[in-house]
């Protein structure tokens, strides 16, 4: 059985946790396919949008401690040699649009992947926890991208007490963008998705770009950085489609170039 599933249609990959009867625990497989599923999409032309989701009524329960591979990983190298940007947990960089579509508990490394992602969506039963101090070991990738999305005290909340916050509660301090029926996650996440991909993908991918680097840039350094990727994404194809379409008035026609 495929541990991670890819499936792309009209610009939008949706990348599945296939593991259902382990709950979605990452083993080192899992880990391995999930990794190549992100590289699919990062590289893949055709691919504008990307939607994270799981089979079956967990999202994900975390790390499987009965595999080492699932609990901490392959890394490349060393950590005192060279910082590795070898997964998406890591420190790869993805401009696309994502989307997590989240059912059911959402554990350790569930939620570190759901960090990975632009957008929530919960159901009304997803619940959400870092187990790791409960354990006796430290929450890591967690721990440096959650201050970032939800404030201090809010991160601290998840990352220091080790109990499960409702889709609720995260929707109130901003981790969950929306929250929806169980029945209706995944329409949901596919109108969005679908609303995303109307957009010019490279100018998203642009956008994205800017506000992800600016964001520890001086304001001088940071307007510098967003008028050349304003030049950049200037000289392409969609743009002289773009400003074609407006004047004709009709959708555009993006090509991605």
């Amino acid at each position: 059985m495929t541990l991670v599933t890819y499936e792309l249609d009209d610009h939008v990959a949706t990348i599945t946790l296939n593991r259902p009867e382990a709950r979605n625990a990452i083993n080192g497989a899992l880990r391995t396919d999930l990794n190549a599923a992100w590289e699919r999409f990062r590289a893949e032309e055709d691919a504008w949008v990307g939607i994270l989701t799981a089979n079956g009524e967990v999202f994900c329960a975390g790390a499987d401690l009965a595999d080492s591979q699932g609990a901490v990983g392959t890394f490349a190298g060393t950590f005192w040699e060279k910082p590795t940007i070898n997964s998406f947990e890591s420190g790869m960089e993805l401009f696309k649009p994502t989307i997590a579509a989240v059912h059911g508990p959402c554990v350790g490394y569930g939620l570190t992947g759901l960090l990975f992602c632009d957008f929530v969506i919960a159901s009304t039963e997803a619940v959400f926890r870092f187990p790791e101090v409960r354990l006796g070991v430290p929450t890591i990738v967690g721990a440096i991208r959650l201050p970032h999305r939800v404030g201090w005290a809010n991160a601290m909340e998840l990352l220091l007490t080790g109990e499960p916050m409702t889709a609720q509660r995260a929707k109130e301090i901003g981790l969950v963008w929306k929250v929806v029926e169980p029945a209706d996650l995944q329409q949901t996440a596919r109108s969005w998705a679908r609303t995303l991909a109307k957009a010019a993908p490279l100018a998203q991918r642009a956008t994205k770009e800017v506000a992800w680097r600016t964001g520890d840039m001086s304001w001088i350094d940071a307007v510098r950085f967003g008028e050349t990727m304003r030049k950049v994404v200037g000289a392409t194809d969609d743009v002289t489609e773009g400003m074609r379409a407006w004047r004709e008035k009709r959708p555009p026609r993006w090509q991605g170039r």
